[in-house]
């Protein structure tokens, strides 16, 4: 096993510890203590963090650190070199950290069905105003270099049946060490971290331009800069959580003891348990590893808190490595991505059921197949099960339900999904350039067993023959300009979405406004990826004072052509427009109120001087 000279972690060796095999776990009155021969994890009684992270003899952490903490920051307490760990937005007060209060502690350890020696600890805080209970739970096995973790949060109070949103839930590996030197969300994005970062709270040639985004541009030999973008800020590495599996940070070597490269990956080897389905999209890595479980980001739904909630989010697993020098993140990486399948540990996970409340065991859940015939020119099609009855991006409305996907082979319309929980679902099925969604209600699971469900044909929406489309629906609007085009003035090319969006300025992209002919306009470069009401103003440091413009702005012009033969014995035609998002004053709510000038937004269409009757968007 490998150790600092840290007092605490010398006061723990010298316990008479429980050894099963290489797996030790044991405490002191102030520390909890899980190692094997590679791993060493400690959490602070006095805390509730893990606060001592050790692989192959080298600190991850870096020693406990306090930032100021800002609106739309990291972190709630502004406290880094501490990780994984557990924190919220969820009590009367705002962000908390649980196990400061009181906490109480558990050390568990043993040997799994696989003969395989583990330990574990939990933390569990009571928050004392409202009685939420907030656990957290790492557990480590021998031969592996990482923590498995389960987050609990329970609501039992009938004096006070609702305590509001449950606004945010994650876990955080938040080092303070400079051994990280890089920021990996996928294969596609990364980037290395600016030096210094300003979302630790180092802010030196660094100035805000909106809530925690930040212009570097002045800075001279900054990795990220050269590489990447002028901008910084964390929502530029978030990810939807369809096809995501692994993100993280690597360490190059430069910063490490002996010069080899090492790295800090989330593993999201469960996503049943979060909400929002596929298409959820929230912060994944800054210069903190986050595991994001619950949020309102990018018009994520939130649960509320009311009497009765009680629910297990997990297993995820945080994933610990070393490589020799030149090892390079990429080798890193797709060892922690072998990792990233529900059935990997499934057989640990249920030898430890009986510690984990409300976690469903093997035995608990059952398998799915059917067969879908996808409508011609649907690409990248995926089957989703979700909360019966609502759509599946609303499925927190239910704090039991569960959620599963899987993509359907485009060749022959095959799909299955595994390890599903018992109990009833809707099938929502879309795909990329298919208008609509396919619903079928009343998908039955049975635990032990495998539901066929057959043959399932999706006709898609249409109103008639179609003479002409812009845009693909594909729920985004990554082919306009500025949408998902790589950005042509870094080496790294990040997708221009993903830039801050003061970065492109609509009033000298179309000066004269859009005006788009369909067939001979190019998606790409004629038509802007946002329609924006009025330009400049709030958050937009390029142009501070917003610009009304003289009809330039929020109106757009869309012509086209339309062969005679193809309106013969026709008098009436249907035009239909799609979002890929609205922003409005109620945020994610949807729910009007009259002190907000915008919590709707009327829309407003006019064909041929002709308005449509205006379509309001809550």
């Amino acid at each position: 096993m490998h150790f600092r000279p840290l007092a605490k972690a010398q006061q723990l060796l010298h316990l008479t510890a429980a050894v099963l095999g290489a797996l030790v776990a044991n405490q002191t009155d102030s520390t909890l203590l899980l190692a094997n021969d590679r791993l060493t994890a400690a959490v602070n009684k006095s805390t509730g963090v893990i606060d001592y992270l050790y692989l192959d003899g080298q600190d991850l952490l870096g020693g406990s650190t306090n930032a100021v903490v800002t609106p739309g920051g990291a972190t709630g307490n502004g406290v880094s070199g501490i990780g994984p760990y557990l924190d919220c937005h969820c009590t009367p007060e705002g962000a908390y950290t649980p196990g400061s209060q009181n906490a109480v502690f558990l050390l568990y350890q043993g040997i799994d069905s696989s003969n395989v020696s583990y330990g574990g600890i939990s933390m569990s805080d009571v928050y004392a105003p409202t009685g939420q209970v907030l656990e957290q739970y790492w557990f480590l096995r021998d031969g592996e270099t990482g923590l498995h973790t389960f987050s609990r949060f329970a609501y039992h109070n009938e004096t006070n049946p609702s305590s509001g949103v449950f606004q945010e839930l994650r876990t955080l590996f938040r080092p303070s060490t400079p051994l990280w030197t890089h920021l990996i969300t996928n294969s596609e994005i990364y980037a290395p971290l600016p030096v210094p970062d300003p979302a630790a709270g180092n802010t030196a040639d660094a100035y805000t331009v909106q809530d925690a985004t930040w212009y570097i541009g002045n800075r001279t030999d900054d990795p990220y800069v050269e590489a990447f973008s002028d901008y910084f800020t964390k929502y530029t590495f978030s990810a939807a959580y369809r096809d995501q599996k692994v993100h993280g940070m690597f360490a190059d070597g430069t910063y490490s003891d002996d010069g080899s490269v090492f790295g800090s990956w989330l593993v999201m080897n469960t996503k049943d348990t979060y909400f929002g389905g596929p298409t959820w999209s929230d912060l994944v890595v800054d210069g903190i590893v986050y595991n994001y479980i619950l949020s309102n980001h990018h018009g994520n739904q939130a649960p509320n808190i009311t009497n009765g909630f009680d629910r297990t989010f997990g297993p995820s697993y945080y994933h610990f490595n070393r490589g020799e020098s030149g090892t390079t993140w990429q080798t890193l990486r797709d060892e922690a991505l072998a990792f990233a399948s529900p059935d990997w540990n499934s057989r640990f996970y249920d030898d430890i059921a009986h510690l984990i409340p409300n976690y469903v065991p093997t035995w608990g859940r059952g398998s799915w197949k059917a067969k879908i015939k996808v409508p011609k020119g649907g690409k990248h099609p995926v089957a989703i099960l979700s909360l019966l009855g609502v759509d599946f991006q609303d499925n927190s409305r239910d704090t039991e339900a569960y959620q599963y996907w899987a993509d359907i082979d485009p060749r022959t319309g095959d799909v299955q999904i595994d390890r599903v929980k018992a109990g009833t679902y809707r099938l929502t099925v879309y795909a990329s350039g298919t208008f609509g969604d396919y619903i079928q209600e009343g998908i039955v699971i049975t635990a032990g067993e495998t539901t066929l469900s057959g043959i399932f044909t999706w006709t898609p929406e249409s109103s008639g023959k179609e003479l002409w489309r812009m845009g693909t629906p594909d729920k985004s609007g990554g082919e306009w300009l500025h949408g998902d085009h790589p950005d042509p003035d870094h080496p790294l090319h990040p997708p221009e979405y993903r830039i801050y969006f003061g970065a492109y300025d609509y009033l000298e992209d179309f000066p004269d406004g859009v005006k788009f002919h369909v067939g001979q306009s190019d998606e790409a470069k004629d038509f802007n990826y946002i329609h924006w009401s009025v330009f400049g103003g709030y958050a937009n440091s390029l142009r501070p004072v917003q610009v009304e413009g003289d009809g330039n702005i929020n109106n757009w012009t869309i012509t086209f052509d339309v062969e005679e033969e193809d309106l013969g014995g026709t008098s009436e035609a249907t035009f239909t427009i799609q979002l890929a998002g609205a922003k409005a004053a109620s945020g994610n709510t949807d729910v009007y109120n009259a002190s907000q000038r915008y919590s709707n937004i009327p829309y407003n269409v006019v064909i041929n001087e002709h308005a449509l009757e205006t379509w309001t968007i809550p």
